[in-house]
């Protein structure tokens, strides 16, 4: 392949990961700061990229050099930021969510396979007793945020702005076709978790303890629902269908907690670690052994969305039973 050919195979490889309504001219233009009569020479081979210029697309689309010009190599290419625990801002956290789920709308064809480790993040905010729990759990446990070392819980402390900034991304969450699959496990990491603040008085009120239970009730009932319909809904209205959704339920397997997302066909593979860090990769080889792996852990699941309403009823009355005996607790 001439050196040409190559370049142009290049910028159809990154108009590729662009939605449709971006101008890859303009685009580029931008990103290695050309005119766009510049840009358009080097698109059509006509003018050679620089080095500085490739590095510069490689760093702006998190892509690797290798893939690029077809390499081989055992080395796989992430992006990401971990989460400083003395200067995390749980707002810019969740606007940068947001962000980058409101770009991917913007893609024609757009789906995601959740594997569910804990309750996945944009379920939080269905439920704001949920959202808000889960805040507080991250802020003084994962993150041991200072200023929750001896901050009691209570729901009122949670603030709308947060609140509303979740349903902003949940909103944009919803219009992705979406896969789902879950286990006993990811639901019983928030109980556990309830339990734990119970019993160690973290509740400042502890009437809220029965409350967050009612909450995870809403959430499954909600989740429930969509199974049954095959469709994404607000909470708010259930006669509008959003994005398909399509849930498996899997008894054995401790799932990993990791997304892909495929946008007009291009895959971006996510791997949460932590709890609240994500490193992202395009790198099609890996993306590619994450869809296998997906596929096969379908495969030993079962979907229980619009199907197997035996099943599906199974699951969640037994979602349901440990949230009553829970809260059967709570008057002994």
């Amino acid at each position: 392949m001439s050196t040409s050919e190559l370049q142009i195979q290049i910028f159809q490889h990154i108009k590729a990961k662009l939605p449709p309504h971006i101008s890859l001219v303009d685009e580029l233009a931008q990103v290695m700061d050309v005119s766009t009569d510049s840009a358009y020479r080097r698109i059509r081979g006509e003018k050679p990229i620089s080095l500085e210029e490739i590095y510069k697309i490689c760093v702006r689309y998190g892509l690797s050099l290798d893939n690029l010009l077809n390499l081989k190599s055992d080395a796989f290419m992430f992006k990401g930021n971990f989460v400083n625990p003395h200067a995390f801002k749980y707002d810019d956290y969740l606007s940068n969510v947001m962000q980058q789920m409101k770009y991917m709308t913007g893609f024609k064809q757009k789906s995601m396979t959740y594997l569910a480790k804990d309750i996945p993040l944009f379920h939080h905010y269905h439920i704001r007793e949920i959202a808000a729990f889960k805040y507080y759990f991250w802020m003084k446990n994962i993150l041991q945020h200072p200023d929750f070392a001896n901050k009691k819980f209570r729901l009122a402390d949670y603030p709308d702005e947060y609140y509303e900034l979740g349903v902003k991304t949940l909103s944009y969450f919803n219009l992705f076709d979406s896969e789902e699959l879950w286990n006993i496990e990811s639901i019983n990491s928030t109980l556990r978790q309830i339990e734990y603040y119970c019993d160690s008085n973290i509740f400042s009120n502890s009437d809220e303890i029965y409350i967050l239970y009612e909450a995870a009730e809403k959430l499954i009932s909600h989740l429930e629902y969509q199974a049954t319909e095959g469709y994404k809904f607000s909470v708010d209205d259930l006669k509008k269908p959003l994005g398909k959704y399509q849930m498996y339920f899997n008894e054995i397997l401790i799932l990993e907690g990791n997304i892909l997302i495929t946008l007009d066909g291009n895959k971006t593979a996510f791997l949460i670690h932590n709890v609240l860090n994500f490193l992202a990769t395009n790198d099609v080889r890996f993306c590619d052994n994450m869809y296998e792996h997906n596929q096969n852990l379908k495969r030993k699941s079962t979907l229980i969305s619009t199907v197997s309403e035996r099943e599906r009823s199974r699951f969640f009355k037994y979602l349901r039973q440990r949230i009553e005996t829970r809260k059967q607790s709570l008057k002994s």
